[in-house]
């Protein structure tokens, strides 16, 4: 079996974005979901950059068994040692280190020559393997490097010790064309390529580090550096996700295996978003909100008809439960009858038409419509949900906030008073402590449908129990209650 290696460095490229720390117990969580997803390599941090993160290191070596743990140093003895160091109670330990291969880096980083870099190279890789007979060594700016000097580079730290070499695109420079020429010189003028991996660890400058890893394993590349969610410094790194969904939506093309479970892709996803704060944009591919979501009215029958008209992927592939046929003006009648379906409301032809016409009314309105507004639509008497927010009021201070909330379940109204850290967080304690449904909050997000301060507030939220994912929506121009219509939407389905 051709095999793929992925490495994931979540936990170290990724965890250096600004405002996207997480502590060491949150780095475990992260780590365990990645030891679930089946990932090969785990590169859990930097250790002498910071008490916090050698220690981070220790704890995932511990609690982490089955990929291999990885620290990262520069070409610096005190680097590995205080890697090796942190590296101890790991099972399976990896030391990644590296320098500079480009011009630029040699000249203006490291104030340096070729013929000296090569030397540092090899004492590092040599000096690693006394620690560790697993030594990752990567050559920083290769993509920008020349391709002489990168080969003998290559060359010089297998012949060291080196069992994997990383050829980075570090800044996100190259091509595709110009990566995949760059992965296949080397291996036409490395003597001793058969001895070591070949990885590659692209960044998204320029939007083609999907592109550029792909281009690296077609001319031999064998082992992917990629983060969740494609999360990384500046622009990001190269996405898991693409990059396993690609491998395995073109299987006859590229002829490799991984290990990753991509029923839990979604899931991580999720989970990495949530405690990094940092919101995947709804067009992300794989696991953007609308990745599977259509709402043009051809798309939307295409897909009715048969899901692989537009979606090349099945959603269930990488752990979300269906299609979105979203309804806005731009729906057509398919799209239209399919909701009302589910709905268990079935019209006849000239029906449909007549409630076609009252929808795109609504529609341009409204935005989106959900499956009250379909209702009233259908002519159900239904002029409000069975279960609603009634009332809300909201004192706030510096001191935390509280919460009084009316809910009306089936005509009868249900009120309680919750204390939080903020607005949101009381008006979610005061609606759970009615709802009683356990539901854990993995999304919120609030948007301005027009622009200015007296705007309606959009909001959607997504929660979920025992593994299933409920979305709610709610509009309103007081955002706390549209979020706490929102969020009433989204435990109710629960």
């Amino acid at each position: 079996m051709d095999r793929i290696f992925i490495f994931d460095t979540t936990l170290r490229d990724g965890e250096q974005v600004p405002g996207c720390q997480l502590n060491t117990i949150e780095k475990i969580e992260v780590a365990e979901a990645l030891q679930d997803l089946g990932v090969d390599i785990l590169e859990a941090g930097f250790p002498i950059s910071s008490p916090g993160d050698f220690q981070s290191v220790v704890e995932i070596s511990k609690a982490v068994r089955e990929p291999v743990i990885c620290a990262l140093t520069r070409a610096v003895e005190k680097d590995i040692e205080v890697a090796a160091e942190a590296l101890k109670y790991a099972r399976l330990k990896r030391i990644h280190t590296g320098i500079g291969a480009s011009d630029q880096h040699i000249r203006f980083k490291f104030n340096s020559d070729r013929e000296n870099i090569l030397l540092r190279a090899a004492h590092a890789a040599k000096f690693a393997r006394n620690f560790v007979d697993d030594v990752e060594f990567y050559c920083e700016d290769a993509g920008r490097a020349d391709n002489a000097f990168l080969a003998k580079l290559v060359e010089t730290v297998i012949a060291n010790g080196a069992t994997t070499v990383n050829i980075p695109d570090t800044t996100g420079y190259c091509l595709p064309e110009e990566f995949g020429a760059k992965i296949n010189y080397l291996f036409d003028h490395v003597s001793n390529i058969d001895k070591a991996i070949i990885a590659v660890h692209c960044h998204n400058d320029l939007g083609m580090a999907t592109a550029n890893t792909l281009a690296g394993v077609k001319y031999g590349a064998r082992q992917v550096e990629v983060t969740i969610n494609g999360i990384g410094e500046r622009a990001g790194n190269t996405s898991l996700e693409e990059v396993v969904m690609a491998l395995k939506s073109r299987h006859s093309e590229f002829g490799v295996e991984n290990k990753i479970n991509s029923k839990k892709i979604y899931p991580i996803s999720r989970l990495v978003s949530r405690l990094m704060r940092m919101p995947v944009q709804p067009n992300k591919a794989i696991v953007g909100r609308n990745a599977f979501a259509h709402s043009s009215g051809i798309h939307q029958d295409g897909v009715i008809k048969q899901r692989e008209n537009y979606e090349i992927i099945n959603p269930h592939d990488v752990g979300i439960s269906e299609s979105s046929i979203v309804l806005t003006a731009r729906s057509g009648r398919a799209a239209l009858k399919f909701n009302f379906e589910k709905l268990g409301i079935h019209f006849t032809k000239e029906e449909l038409d007549e409630a076609y016409n009252r929808f795109l009314i609504v529609a341009d309105g409204k935005k989106d419509l959900n499956e009250y507004d379909l209702l009233e639509l259908a002519g159900q008497q239904v002029n409000r949900r069975p279960t609603h927010v009634e009332d809300l009021s909201v004192s706030c201070g510096s001191k935390g906030s509280v919460a009084e909330v009316t809910v009306v379940i089936d005509g009868t109204p249900f009120k309680a008073k919750e204390s939080g850290v903020g607005p949101v967080d009381a008006t979610f304690k005061a609606i759970d402590s009615i709802m009683k449904r356990g539901i854990k909050l993995e999304e919120y997000l609030v948007q301005s449908v027009h622009g200015g301060t007296d705007d309606v507030g959009k909001v959607h939220i997504q929660v979920s129990k025992n593994g299933i994912v409920h979305y709610g929506f709610g509009s309103d121009k007081d955002v706390i209650f549209a979020t706490a219509k929102a969020y009433l939407d989204a435990v109710s389905k629960a």
